[in-house]
């Protein structure tokens, strides 16, 4: 396996533990089991961890992820938003 193909399987892997990471916490939000501001912080702390796995590209999980979490927001913590 040369240098490109490693380079091309760890950014894979890392998206993919990045897409398992965004199922759970949609789960747990889901739940309703935790506050308002905890879910939020949940999300911040997620694109944090998006924005190590991926320097520099912190937008793209605004653009992948963030509408999927303002809904799963909107579903629970509606009352909680206003």
């Amino acid at each position: 396996m040369d240098e490109r193909e490693k380079l091309i399987r760890e950014e894979n892997r890392k998206i993919r533990f990045l897409r398992i990471l965004v199922d759970l916490n949609l789960f747990l939000i889901r739940r309703g089991e935790m506050s308002y501001r905890e879910a939020l912080e949940t999300v911040e702390r997620l694109k944090d961890l998006a924005e190590r796995l991926f320097p520099g590209k912190g937008y793209v999980f605004d653009i992948v992820y963030r509408r999927r979490f303002d809904r799963a927001l909107v579903e629970v913590y509606r009352k909680e938003m206003h």
